[in-house]
């Protein structure tokens, strides 16, 4: 099992392997449906999903050309923001999570690793290390690739952001989704109001804010369940999505997702990864990086909490990940950690 934790979900159904990719890439949605709705929703998605492609990253510099998901093996970053009048929008939000997926066009497989929004790294952008989060708001996308590549050693061939309205417009165009919420707590809206979000411990059916506040905490636990939650809440959108019941909705679906998505892949390109939802042996293993809450001084002598992972298994982590993807390690960049200057 190794010392990072992960499940593997082997035996899905090809209607919830292709709903599971539509979660990731609406697109993929059409190969599910008949044809004439089929080619309504086609034509939207296009629409859709062109506005919200932005050709600022053509390739990894860890790369010597440009991919094709056809026919390479490839990696998607899914950035999720936490934008609100308070805290800013677009490129100056830091980000609240954030998940690899690398694929392997021949075995049809992915992994998908969830990396704790605390993770104590060192940021290109600005020359020191402080929580991965921040990457985000020191410069937008770009900023966040770059300090995956080199946390990961890896390329990043494809991004894709979503903010928070988007999660939640998903979830109340299913009509909600039934979780288990782990224990009671109370959690600020999306409007940042605090303890207006009350949830009681069991299976329940969350609305778009309940899902997100449920996303969000981590009163009562880590980052790393944090992230475990996330995984879990996707399960339960794959889960709503694929039911029967909501194929006249996925047509709000794609709006939601696509009003709100910024991304540089191309329609076609999305396109490319329907293969894998009908392949018919796809496998999804989720990931977990171990490691350690850690306090660490500031520039101004203050102790910040950070999530320090562990430097083993990183490293297994790591040649797990170059395996999938059949990629060579690359030097790894020169710098000195150094203290955070966060307050």
């Amino acid at each position: 099992m190794g010392r990072y934790q992960f499940s593997i979900n082997k035996k899905k159904t090809i209607r919830r392997r292709r709903i599971f990719w539509f979660v990731a890439f609406p697109i993929l949605l059409i190969a599910s449906l008949g044809i004439s709705y089929g080619a309504y929703l086609y034509k939207k998605a296009e629409t859709v999903m062109g506005d919200s492609y932005h050709a600022d990253r053509v390739k990894s510099d860890l790369r010597d050309k440009k991919v094709d998901p056809n026919i390479d093996n490839v990696s998607v970053l899914f950035i999720g923001i936490d934008g609100s009048e308070k805290r800013g929008t677009g490129d100056h939000t830091r980000s609240d999570a954030l998940m690899l997926a690398t694929l392997n066009e021949k075995e049809k497989s992915v992994k998908l690793l969830s990396i704790p929004r605390d993770s104590y790294v060192y940021i290109k952008e600005v020359g020191y290390s402080t929580k991965i989060n921040h990457a985000h708001s020191y410069g937008g996308p770009k900023a966040t690739i770059e300090t995956v590549e080199d946390l990961l050693d890896i390329p990043v061939d494809y991004y894709v952001r979503l903010d928070f309205n988007a999660f939640m417009k998903v979830v109340d165009a299913l009509g909600g989704i039934d979780v288990e919420v782990p224990y009671t707590f109370s959690e600020q809206n999306s409007k940042d109001k605090a303890g207006a979000i009350k949830l009681e411990e069991g299976m329940q059916t969350l609305d778009g804010e309940q899902a997100l506040a449920l996303a969000r905490t981590r009163k009562l636990d880590s980052d790393l369940e944090r992230g475990k939650r996330q995984q879990e809440i996707m399960k339960a959108i794959v889960k709503k999505a694929a039911s029967g019941t909501s194929v006249l909705k996925y047509s709000q679906v794609i709006e939601a997702i696509g009003s709100s998505m910024l991304t540089n892949m191309t329609f076609d390109e999305m396109k490319a990864f329907i293969d894998y939802g009908i392949s018919g042996n796809l496998n999804i293993e989720t990931l977990q990086v171990a490691g350690a809450d850690s306090y660490i001084p500031n520039s101004s002598g203050n102790n910040v909490y950070y999530y320090q992972l562990d430097e083993e298994a990183l490293a297994e982590l790591k040649g797990t990940l170059k395996q999938h993807l059949d990629v060579a390690s690359h030097e790894p960049p020169s710098h000195t950690a150094g203290p955070s200057t966060e307050n």
